[in-house]
Formats: structure tokens, sequence, C-alpha cells
């Protein structure tokens, strides 16, 4: 806004302050929208040049941001660029949330061990690699330091982009990429505070490193417990009124007040969001609500794109183009190097490995972040931050290439890998033998032990610090004499439930008998177990109530009521708690449970299923008659939920549809064994023809054809080159429609409806 057009304004009103603000507003509104409209119709213009050129879309999104930039001087630019900020972060908290909408806590936990080492290693590696080379380029060392953060962490949005456009969100190794940059995300909020602790402290504080990663996890579990236990319970008692409309309102509503609260507790927009989306993806609406969300997704992630291609600027790269070529060339090799690695020591296969590695070869919206915070500390050079903006451009428009190249250096590098590292190729692609019984039983008794401490620990020192922060001052200050007192008596009546449930053994009875005779040693680890599980539950009172009081009455009381706890310890309380914790357990999985019906039983070991129909499975456009299910897999099909209409007991001419939920009943190892079958999904990319493909045309043939002399039957014209054949014209003029028995015969001309590319065969 020019200081001529505010004074025009305020003219305009006769001096009315009032009226000019209200005339600045509208013109701010104006520029906003027309700001919006002019990157997306530019991003629309490009986006289908470069569907046309067979090329990624997000590059064409950041061409777009570039053109509509002020450094390109033949177009119009943005009015204020503040606008395309603010549209592109509201892009990465939906981008975020539709990520975690497809990745649960439960596929993290079952990767998060590869996931972990694997973004330890690349994080480690890339910090390193980055302040080596910025000491090559004569960087000082918190320079150095600060290059290698914004080098070390992949760009979350990009990948999901690319792995999009390419169709490869189904492979293997797509879910383990998705799993690394998650915990990189994680790691990137720890290293914003290492990196602020060591500019302003020049060293590294450990208290305030550990509190934070204390402060993350605590705050995770805190949003993971609550959300889970009660969001599915409200959206199920809602049921009948959600439709896509509500739907959407509440799902985009919930993903921006996790961003907000997120950011109210100390973390990122983008954590609140993916967080949202993964407690969400455990419940039987997030296919749902991931196909409602999709369009609001594109849209703000386009302008997300757009973004960063604006930040390009000719001039710096031409002044840095050393530097920039270095950094990019560190990054793409550094990431697949690491990334290859860390998978491979994790036991995945080579292949895997390098598909993970070479998607990883790019820096994004964390790179900006962490530089901001340098510039904002007054401790990175003003330089560095266009120098990186460049290397992330760069990369982001190699990474689909490196993607698309990864197969083929795989292929190349198991032609030359020795002999004695073949073990790599096909490590761990088929299920280790299985573990013995005892084995299988102590890991499945410790695996509940620990995650029942962390849980119930973790909401029990929710529980204190709300009563010491809140409850406590507020109850001193209206009753001075017996605030401390019922401070004490509400936070141990709500501690309560979780110190008996967090007191009481992990494992069932029938379990320890077991562990114990089949090995004697095993009493003591559960002893063990045991005595640590109590004091922890006694630790926690003596901890309140000398907060609360003193030091000699968190002692002596907290161990009087202790044992008064344990006194009440009910089989009633017991069973109780055991259907609090199935009914958390049930919500988490409820998507799992839905879909194999395991929660959903009949009669004896039969159980109602709801699978949805793969666009890969066998039975798409067949007749359930035809289908044959009852006969092949011992199962009956009891419904079809299409869309928005339900199919009870359907008879055996309804034909099955990608995209069909079909209820269907069977024991386990019937489901299990159907559940592959129809849930089987087309990975192979489609087919680039369009409608404008399919011609009728028409074809002479030679003595050269390779159907000449064949039957119409026999020449498999449908099969072979997928076409129809619609008449045979004769040398002298006569029309034949195809019987099955016709001969081709040289010069005669067929008449068929197919692609032209694939028909030049047949001449």
């Amino acid at each position: 806004m020019t200081l001529s057009l505010i004074l025009a304004l305020i003219s305009a009103a006769g001096g009315d302050t009032a009226a000019a603000s209200e005339t600045i507003s509208d013109v701010q509104v104006e520029n906003l929208v027309s700001d919006l409209a002019f990157i997306l119709i530019l991003g629309a213009i490009v986006t289908v040049l470069f569907k046309w050129l067979k090329q990624p879309v997000v590059l064409g999104y950041i061409v777009a941001g570039f053109l509509a930039s002020p450094h390109f001087e033949y177009l119009p630019s943005v009015t204020t660029e503040s606008n395309i900020e603010f549209w592109a972060q509201l892009g990465i908290v939906v981008l975020l949330f539709s990520l975690g909408l497809e990745f649960s806590f439960k596929k993290l936990l079952n990767v998060g061990g590869s996931a972990v080492v694997t973004a330890l290693i690349i994080v480690m590696g890339m910090m390193a690699s980055g302040f080596a080379i910025g000491h090559f380029l004569h960087f000082s060392n918190m320079n150095s330091l600060f290059l290698g953060g914004m080098l070390s962490m992949s760009s979350t949005t990009i990948i999901i982009k690319a792995f999009t456009d390419l169709n490869l969100r189904q492979k293997k190794f797509a879910s383990l990429v998705f799993a690394v940059l998650i915990v990189e995300d994680l790691f990137a909020v720890l290293m914003m505070v290492i990196l602020s602790s060591v500019a302003i402290n020049k060293s590294v504080e450990g208290t305030e490193m550990l509190f934070s990663i204390s402060k993350l996890v605590f705050f995770l579990v805190i949003w993971f417990l609550v959300g889970v236990y009660m969001l599915p319970t409200l959206l199920n008692a809602i049921r009948r009124y959600l439709n896509n409309e509500t739907l959407l309102i509440i799902s985009l509503g919930l993903c921006f007040g996790m961003a907000v609260f997120s950011v109210y507790c100390g973390f990122s927009l983008a954590l609140g969001a993916f967080v949202m989306g993964s407690i969400i993806a455990g419940i039987s609406y997030a296919e749902r609500i991931e196909q409602i969300v999709t369009p609001v997704k594109d849209l703000f992630g386009a302008v997300f794109f757009i973004s960063v291609g604006m930040m390009v600027d000719p001039h710096i790269i031409v002044e840095y183009a050393s530097p920039i070529l270095i950094l990019s060339c560190v990054v793409i090799v550094g990431m697949i190097t690491f990334g290859t690695f860390g998978m491979l020591i994790t036991g995945q296969s080579l292949r895997i490995a390098m598909e993970s590695g070479f998607s990883l070869t790019q820096i994004g919206e964390f790179a900006f972040i962490i530089a901001s915070l340098g510039m904002s500390l007054g401790v990175l050079d003003p330089n560095i931050y266009p120098i990186v903006v460049a290397v992330s451009v760069i990369t982001t428009f190699t990474t689909p290439y490196f993607i698309r190249i990864a197969d083929p250096a795989y292929k190349l590098v198991e032609k030359v890998l020795p002999k004695r590292l073949h073990f790599l190729i096909d490590r761990y692609s088929d299920k280790a033998a299985s573990e013995s019984e005892t084995r299988t039983l102590w890991h499945s008794v410790l695996k509940r032990y620990l995650w029942r401490i962390l849980l119930y620990s973790t909401v029990i020192i929710a529980i204190i610090l709300v009563c010491l922060k809140f409850l406590l001052p507020w109850l001193v200050g209206i009753m001075p004499g017996w605030g401390r007192f019922l401070c004490s008596v509400v936070a141990l009546v709500l501690m309560a439930p979780f110190l008996l449930a967090l007191a009481m053994p992990a494992s069932k009875h029938t379990e320890r008998q077991r562990l114990i005779s089949a090995n004697a040693h095993f009493d003591v680890p559960l002893i063990v177990m045991t005595i640590f599980r109590l004091l922890l539950s006694l630790g926690f009172i003596i901890y309140m109530l000398s907060a609360v009081h003193s030091m000699r009455v968190g002692w002596i009381v907290g161990f009087l009521i202790f044992m008064v706890l344990i006194g009440t310890w009910s089989g009633r309380f017991k069973k109780q708690m055991r259907h609090i914790e199935s009914r958390f357990f049930n919500n988490l999985n409820e998507r799992e449970l839905r879909r194999s019906g395991k929660n959903n039983n009949l009669v004896s070991d039969l159980h109602l299923a709801f699978i949805e129909v793969g666009y890969g499975c066998p039975f798409v456009g067949e007749r359930l008659v035809d289908s044959d299910m009852r006969k092949r897999y011992g199962v009956n099909v009891a419904s079809i939920q299409r869309g928005a209409s339900y199919i009870p007991v359907p008879n055996g001419n309804e034909r099955i549809f990608p995209g069909d939920v079909l209820g269907v009943i069977g024991t386990d190892s019937q489901i299990e064994q159907l559940l592959p079958i129809l849930e089987q999904s087309n990975e192979e990319e489609a087919p680039t023809v369009s409608i404008s493909d399919i011609k009728l045309t028409n074809i002479q043939l030679t003595d050269k054809s390779p159907i000449v002399g064949k039957t119409s039957a026999s020449a498999q014209i449908r099969d072979k080159y997928k076409a129809l054949l619609v008449a045979i014209q004769h040398p002298d003029g006569t029309y034949d429609h195809p019987t099955g028995n016709t001969v081709f015969k040289a010069d005669d001309v067929l008449w068929l409806v197919g692609n032209q590319k694939l028909l030049d065969a047949l001449k």
C-alpha cells in the first residue's frame, strides 16, 4: 500500500478515519483475492503444459511461482507476497493433516524401529556433511552448524506430491519413507531447540534439551490418548447426521483446532495437524474424510509449491552458482547414501533401501524454518538464506527424476554387486523362522507392560500438572485455609483409577503361569516388574502431596494413602479398568476391526467384516453368482454399500464395482484369505490413453501383415491389439461382418475401433 493511495483514500472519505480504514480494508481484501486468482490461473496454465509434456505437476507449480514473482518482469507479479505466504501456511497444515490420515500411529509403531534408526543416520550424516561443506565454503562455525541442520531434513510435502503424481503411494517403500519423514519432523523440533541453545549460549544446554524431548513425548501421548478415546465415540454417536458437508467441516475444524493447540503448547502448526490426522486414521471414517478433504488439500498444496517457486531469484543463483551446485550435489548424494545405508542396516532389502534413499533427495520447508531461526537470532549470514532456497528449488526439480531412476540404478547395482553381498538383495524378503512360543509370549507381555506404564504415567503426570498449575492457585485464592487440602483431595481422586491401573499386572494370570512353567527363572523379572509398578505409583502420590504440602506430609500421608488404595483393589475394579482399556484399543483399531470383523462376532467363530473392493480385484464387474465367493472361500455377502446407497442381502445378479464396501460373513481364516483378494489395488501406472486416441479407422492388409491367412478368431485382434473388428472390405468392394471363420487376405481393408498406435503393427 503506497502513501499516495492512503492519502487519496483518506481524502475521499472527507477525513473520516473509519471510512478510510474500511476502504483500506476493502483494498486489502481485493488484493488478496486478485493475488490468489492470478497465481491459480497461472498455475493452471503451466500445469496443463507440464501434463502435456508428461512432467510431474509439482514442477509446474514451482515454475508458475517463478513466473508470478517480481523476479520475472515480463508478467504481472503478485501485489503482496505475504498474502501468498498465508495461503501457503494453510497448505502445509492441510497437507500434513492428509498425511496423518494415511499414516496412523499404529503404522508408525509397526515400522518405527526402522524409521527412527534411518532418520537418525540421515540427520547425523547430513549434519556432519553440511558442517564440513560449510567449512570448505569458508563459512563460520555457527553458519556451518545451521547449514548442516538445513540440509538434514527432507521435504514431506514435496515427496507426498511426487509420490501422488507418480502413482507410488501404495508401494511398500513409500510407507517406509513416510515413516522416516515423520520421525525427521520430530527431530526437527529438537534440532531447533539445540540450535537456539548453541546460538545463545555458545554451548548445548543438556537440561533444556531433555526438557524439550520430555515435553514433546508427553504432549504426543496426551493428544493420542484423549483423541483415540473420545473422538471415535463422539463421531459414532452422531453418525446419522454426518453427511459429506458436515464431515468436512468437523474434520477441518479438528485439524486447525489441534494445530492451534499445538502452537499454544510450543510446537508447530504442522505437527498438530499431523497428530489429528493420525488419530482420525484409526477410525472407520478415515477413507471418507480423506476423500472429501482431497480437493482442499490439492488447492492449498498448489499454493504452497507456487510460493516456493516465487522465492527463486535468478540473480542470486548466478552470483552463488558454485555453492548452490555443490550443496545440491551434497544433498542428493548424501541423502541417497545415508538413506540407503539406514534402510539396509534395519533389515530392508537392497531394492527397498535404494528406492527409499532415492526418494529423499531434497530439502524443503524445515530448511526455511531453520534458516529463519538463524536470521532471527542474528547468527546466520543473510547470504545463506537465498542459497538454501535455490538448493531447495533445484532438489525439488530433480526429486521426481531420482525417484524414477531408483529401479534402473538398483538393476545396475545388482549386476555389479559381488557375490558375497548378494544376501542384501533378498534379505528378509521372507519371514524369519517363527520364534518359540515362550519367547513370543514374553515379548507380548513385556510390550504390554511398557505401554501401560507409558500411557498411565502420562495421564497421571497430566493430572498433576493441571492441578498444580491451575487448580491449586485458584483454590488457595478463594479458600486460603482449605485450598491446599481440597486440591490434594481432588488430585488424588482423579489419579486413583489410573494409579490402581498402573499397579495392576500387565499380564494375565494364565500368561504368568505359562512363563514360569516354561522357565522357573521367569518369575524373577515378573517380580521385579511388579515392584517397579508399585514403587512408581507410590512415587506419584508422594510427589503430588509433597508439591502441595511438604516433603514430610508427602512421604507419611502418601504411604498411608497408597496402602488404602491397594486395599480397595477389587475384582470389580479390575473388570471396569479392563473394559476401559478394551474400549480404548477398539477405538484405536476401529478401522482394522471393522475391516476384519473381529469385533463383530455373530455366532461361534463367524464375524461380519466390511471390506472395500479395490480396483485390482479379480471380481470387479462380475455378478455375485459368477464370483462364486461362497464356494471358493466359504463366505456370504450380506450387504453392499455403494456410495450413498445401501443394498441389504443382495441377490446373485448384483455386480461388484471398485469402491463397493461388502459386508462379508465368515470365519477368521476365511476373511483373512479373502481380504487381500478383494482389496487388491492396481499398482501399475495407468496408461496415458485419452478418449481422443480411440478412433474408428481402416487398415489395408499387405502380404507381410501378421494376420494374413488367419481367421478373425485365431488372429486375436481384441486381445493382442486392444481393438474391435467392425467390418472387412474386400478388393471387389463387398463387405463382410466377421463371424470368427472369416479368413484374412492381402489387400483386405479392415475397419477397426482402437488406438492407432497399437494398430500400426497390423499394417
